[in-house]
């Protein structure tokens, strides 16, 4: 039965979207991805990524964007159908621009630009709250630890490199954690409203969810529909704001189905002219954007 309710309604065909995704046909994902090329030229191909789909395979996955890689080279024109490369990644859940290479030399020469951190990667994210202050830099190492509770698993989360002492408040700095990587994040606000805020994110480093655990445990304002990192011990639905679920027309026991509002807005690649790649977000982002209210002045 389709819910009355628009928010839920709005779910309900992502999650059918994500699972469609895994049961077409590779020959139709690739025609898909085909579709939502931005911008390609001799060396590379640029697509805007659909929510939902893994980049990699794994247990349970049936398709993935690694998988018909060979598929689309041939799709694209003018084509050696020479498979495409691999650049870097983005999670299931995340949107927007990504790089593919059309030649091994090429993929090499782009892994390198984003391990030197020459790529100028922008994020916008739709989280909840206000960060204070509205504009600034989190600087604090992630690791993977291990949450034990009721159903244990693992999570990234901050390892800061110093405390403050219990007995007299004295910041004190503390040994390094040895499997933590060092973590850099610009934040903008562009937009708040509905108890909610969008904001424009460059992460200077490329640490695993990076921009999730900063902006979740380090300002305190998750990604809206990041149910992962909404709570530190326990995996359950994200608890929105009584603004937040009226203006989405959304009830809390539904807030489970919420997606990740996290888009790759834009990339710059310094390829000989510098590249600047954007990709606008997708509609059910857009339509959330409006909904709350949060209106950006034009880019």
């Amino acid at each position: 039965q389709i819910p009355k309710d628009p928010a839920q309604r709005q779910l309900r065909e992502l999650a059918a979207l994500s699972r469609q995704l895994q049961r077409v046909h590779p020959n139709v994902l690739a025609k898909i991805l085909k579709q939502g090329t931005v911008y390609q030229n001799e060396e590379i191909v640029v697509i805007n990524k659909p929510y939902g789909l893994p980049v990699h395979g794994g247990p349970g996955i049936k398709n993935c964007i690694a998988d018909v890689l060979p598929i689309l080279a041939k799709m694209l024109e003018n084509m050696r159908a020479e498979p495409l490369h691999l650049c870097h990644r983005l999670d299931k859940e995340t949107t927007g621009v990504m790089v593919l290479a059309r030649s091994k030399e090429a993929a090499e020469k782009i892994r390198l630009l984003f391990k030197t951190r020459q790529v100028e990667k922008i994020y916008w994210a739709i989280v909840l709250g206000d960060p204070d202050p509205a504009e600034g830099i989190v600087e604090i190492p992630i690791v993977e630890k291990e949450v034990r509770s009721h159903q244990s698993h693992y999570k990234m989360t901050l390892a800061p490199n110093y405390r403050l002492r219990p007995e007299d408040g004295k910041v004190v700095k503390i040994r390094k954690n040895r499997s933590a990587e060092s973590a850099v994040t610009r934040y903008r606000r562009l937009a708040g409203a509905s108890a909610c805020s969008l904001l424009e994110l460059q992460p200077i480093t490329g640490v695993k969810h990076q921009i999730r655990v900063h902006l979740a445990y380090g300002l305190g304002c998750p990604i809206l529909g990041d149910h992962k990192y909404s709570h530190w011990s326990k995996l359950a639905p994200q608890k929105l704001p009584e603004l937040t679920l009226r203006r989405l027309k959304l009830q809390q026991s539904k807030a489970r189905h919420l997606p990740l509002y996290l888009h790759a807005h834009r990339l710059r690649l310094p390829l000989g002219q510098p590249i600047d790649l954007v990709c606008k977000p997708p509609h059910f982002f857009q339509k959330t954007l409006r909904k709350l209210e949060l209106d950006i002045a034009k880019d």
